[in-house]
């Protein structure tokens, strides 16, 4: 996959394939394992892995009312995971309909770093 640079140089976004593996974990269960993960590097943001959700336990997931915007990005729905206890709440973010720019993202999950134990690159 070629990188996807986007929507402009005022916030830049490049999305890109990783080429290594991504494991997230949580209370000593994995949650994802995918060698088909996006990289999202959003301006100044630290980068995004994004999880195809094929690749995500999605019974581990809730579904939550919580919702938000990004104007360069779309609506973003979101997800907790189930064991995880209140620090995992709404620990799990989704474009399910992404502006086009962004298109690629869609059917991907991504994970905030402090509500999971590990989101770990490997070989």
């Amino acid at each position: 996959m070629k990188p996807i640079k986007t929507p402009g140089p005022d916030h830049p976004i490049i999305i890109e394939h990783n080429p290594r593996r991504v494991v997230v974990s949580l209370g000593g269960r994995v949650v994802a394992d995918t060698r088909d993960a996006l990289t999202l590097r959003e301006a100044d943001y630290p980068p995004v892995h994004y999880i195809p959700r094929k690749d995500a336990d999605m019974a581990m997931l809730q579904r939550t009312d919580h919702a938000t915007y990004c104007p360069y990005k779309g609506d973003c729905s979101y997800f907790s995971i189930s064991h995880g206890g209140a620090r995992s709440a709404n620990a799990v973010w989704t474009y399910e309909n992404p502006h086009p720019a962004v298109a690629s993202i869609a059917g991907h999950l991504a994970f905030y770093p402090d509500r999971v134990d590990a989101i770990d690159e490997q070989e």
